[in-house]
């Protein structure tokens, strides 16, 4: 069986969350770098990891590595990967996208292009043709640049894995899926657990929190690029990956998972995304202001992102929203607070500093991941935890 070093790009911040993911799946990681986890598997670990990963953003299988400092090297070496083993006569390829830092070559448009051009030349020397039709399946090749080390990777995801395919309706400012599974997992909650999101939106924290307890694999309902690459991974291969995620399924599971907010549209999407994703008997989602947040309840868990006042109308409003927030909270005694945002006074606001805090960007913005600790639930006599 064949095997490919594997990359797993993910928000800067969350590699270590991506690296137990892939390390729980039961494979190897070989490297992990800012923004990405590299780990070694076979045709099978490509369809595992599209289907099961939560925290990632794709899946590359690395076609080669080397050192450019001039647009010379660049082609030569690009010319020198064997992209006949990964790319078929007929299929389309072309440079998705390059990222590149601290490198002497920076130009994206320039390095796409030269790298296109090479692996031309190369398979045309490969299968004897002067040009290609490329009427076949796709095969999009993402470069990382970093400090003149150049890594091309075929990306066999297609549109990202955080668009598990439930969320057709979206808030004004939503956050990505595999970043909300992130902060989900960065906490102790598990699914007999009370989740509260007070600032849901369209609903993304609570629907992969009741993914999670339901255990639903998050591409279960979606497909992939690498779904046409029958010459290196079978169809039965996704089929068996498929049906090896259907069956692991439990929705019989009770959760207690809520979601609220002041807009009564965002609640409305909020259901609507939920009943796509097969959870919504498993979340209640109320329009309601966070100063009207409580709850019976003990040893919960409020998991948001609230608004960050990134708009200049929007500034005035943030002060006191976060301090309703910390009263909120402070009358929740036994439960913990985790708060991503860019507000700088976040701590201030909410009248307490964090036990910790962690920094994440959250696309180019960076944020914090605000982490209020509440006291451990009691144990009985046996031994067992106690939540009431």
């Amino acid at each position: 069986m064949k095997t490919y070093e594997l990359i797993a790009p993910c928000h800067f911040g969350l590699e270590s969350v991506l690296k137990r993911e892939i390390t729980d799946l039961g494979y190897d990681v070989s490297q992990v770098e800012d923004g990405r986890v590299t780990f070694i598997g076979d045709d099978e670990a490509v369809c595992r990891a599209n289907i099961g990963l939560r925290t990632a953003e794709r899946i590359l299988i690395k076609a080669g590595s080397f050192r450019a400092e001039t647009f010379d090297e660049l082609f030569e070496n690009t010319k020198k990967i064997p992209w006949e083993e990964y790319i078929p006569a007929d299929g389309k390829f072309w440079v998705a996208k390059a990222a590149s830092i601290k490198s002497k070559l920076f130009s994206p448009s320039d390095i796409q292009s030269i790298m296109k051009k090479a692996m031309v030349e190369r398979l045309k020397q490969v299968y004897h043709v002067s040009w290609f039709e490329e009427k076949g399946p796709h095969f999009p090749v993402r470069v990382f640049l970093m400090k003149d080390q150049v890594t091309a990777g075929l990306d066999t995801t297609g549109e990202s894995l955080h668009k598990r395919g439930y969320r057709r309706l979206t808030a004004k400012a939503p956050i990505a899926e595999n970043l909300a599974a992130a902060l989900i997992m960065l906490t102790p909650w598990k699914r007999d657990r009370i989740l509260v999101d007070p600032f849901c939106g369209s609903g993304t924290i609570p629907i992969e929190a009741a993914l999670m307890a339901a255990n639903i694999a998050p591409g279960m309902k979606r497909g992939f690029t690498a779904q046409k690459w029958e010459h290196l991974i079978a169809r039965k291969v996704w089929d068996d990956c498929y049906e090896e995620a259907r069956e692991m399924v439990d929705l019989s599971v009770k959760a207690s998972i809520e979601g609220s907010d002041v807009d009564p549209e965002m609640i409305r999407l909020a259901e609507q995304n939920a009943r796509l994703a097969g959870v919504d008997h498993m979340i209640r989602f109320e329009q309601k202001d966070v100063g009207a947040l409580s709850h019976e309840g003990k040893y919960g868990f409020m998991i948001t992102n609230p608004p960050y006042g990134e708009r200049l109308e929007d500034k005035a409003a943030i002060p006191p929203l976060y301090r309703k927030l910390g009263r909120r909270f402070q009358s929740l005694d036994t439960w913990s607070l985790y708060m991503i945002t860019s507000y700088e006074e976040a701590e201030k606001e909410i009248g307490r500093k964090a036990d910790k805090n962690r920094k994440i960007y959250n696309g180019m913005m960076k944020t914090y991941y605000y982490q209020f600790m509440g006291p451990r639930p009691p144990k009985n006599d046996s031994g067992v935890i106690r939540y009431d």
